[in-house]
């Protein structure tokens, strides 16, 4: 357990999260991030980091990687301490209203809190097959780390969705062999990319194999082939592969936060016009908070956690203002 007490505490190193802790800086106060993931960057980092994003401000596009990264870069310029690969189980309220932050390695000690955590943890949907477990981590993976790594790969590709068909087209040029399996003949996924897909198989740099499912996944250690299966006739084929990419979704998930006296409506966090919540000094942004006219955006995590932030600074300092006034005259940064 430390002994330090933080201004503020935030729960979740991803966009909202890290925009967070910038603004807890800029305003002066001691902050802290604690995330379950091993790395800063949140969703961004661990689903898709190569993907492009077009719809942050000043960016006509930005990788999540590169916006992770400059996110980070805003964030740490304050030096607020980062716990990671923690999952924080019990808030609880001391006598001096200090909150204290029960973790599996330990407790943290805070004034008020911010949580960030997007949706919740996120399990993968897995594919119940043989081998899944076995080789999961060698060969087999539900995200995309490093694209260089799958050059002159035999990769075969799992699901209908978005994320599906983004990797098979970031892949195809990169891949020795690239085969889409898909349980149906219909995809959930972007009219566009579903064009492309389909051009990019009658030039002949994808397989797409539709209404297949996987039965089983082989290898010695690591990947070395999969046996595939037409729902329809019930016939067999043996993919010699390298590689097995799963997107099959991911089951949000609030974990130890269903605990924790949250008023709660469709497995969000209810919070008013300041991002209060129900609990005294516990505020909540981004995607894990619901209101009259809530939008799931990058933008809104923004802005949310900028007046959860402002309004904890507040709390900490009643005679600090709300309203933070526009950064160009402040003087943290006429000194840097």
């Amino acid at each position: 357990m430390t002994d330090d007490v933080r201004d503020v505490t935030i729960i979740g190193g991803g966009p909202t999260g890290l925009f967070g802790a910038f603004y807890a800086g800029m305003r002066g106060v001691s902050a802290r991030i604690v995330d379950s993931l091993p790395e800063l960057g949140g969703q961004l980092m661990a689903l898709y980091p190569e993907k492009y994003i077009f719809d942050v401000g000043g960016f006509p596009k930005v990788s999540a990687k590169d916006l992770s990264h400059a996110l980070i870069e805003q964030a740490m310029q304050f030096d607020p301490e980062v716990i990671l690969d923690e999952e924080i189980r019990e808030v609880v309220r001391e006598r001096d209203e200090v909150l204290r932050l029960e973790g599996g390695r330990g407790n943290y000690r805070t004034r008020t809190l911010v949580i960030a955590g997007g949706k919740g943890a996120f399990e993968p949907r897995k594919l119940d097959v043989p081998g899944y477990d076995e080789l999961l981590g060698h060969g087999v993976h539900y995200a995309v780390m490093d694209p260089e790594s799958y050059r002159d790969r035999k990769v075969l590709l799992v699901g209908g969705g978005d994320s599906a068909l983004d990797w098979a087209l970031a892949l195809k040029e990169k891949a020795a062999r690239l085969i889409l399996v898909h349980r149906r003949d219909r995809f959930r996924a972007h009219e566009s990319s579903v064009e492309r897909i389909l051009q990019a198989e009658r030039d002949g740099e994808v397989e797409l194999r539709l209404f297949h499912e996987v039965q089983e996944i082989r290898g010695n250690g690591r990947v070395e082939s999969a046996v595939v299966f037409d729902n329809r006739t019930d016939a067999r084929t043996t993919l010699d592969v390298d590689a097995v990419l799963t997107f099959l979704g991911f089951k949000p998930d609030l974990g130890p936060i269903l605990g924790w006296g949250l008023d709660l409506r469709r497995n969000r966090i209810l919070v008013n016009s300041r991002m209060e919540t129900n609990l005294t000094g516990v505020y909540a942004a981004g995607d894990i908070v619901d209101y009259e006219g809530k939008l799931d955006l990058i933008a809104s995590g923004f802005s949310e956690a900028a007046i959860a932030v402002n309004n904890a600074v507040h709390v900490v300092d009643p005679t600090a203002r709300v309203n933070p006034g526009h950064s160009t005259s402040m003087k943290v940064f006429q000194d840097k």
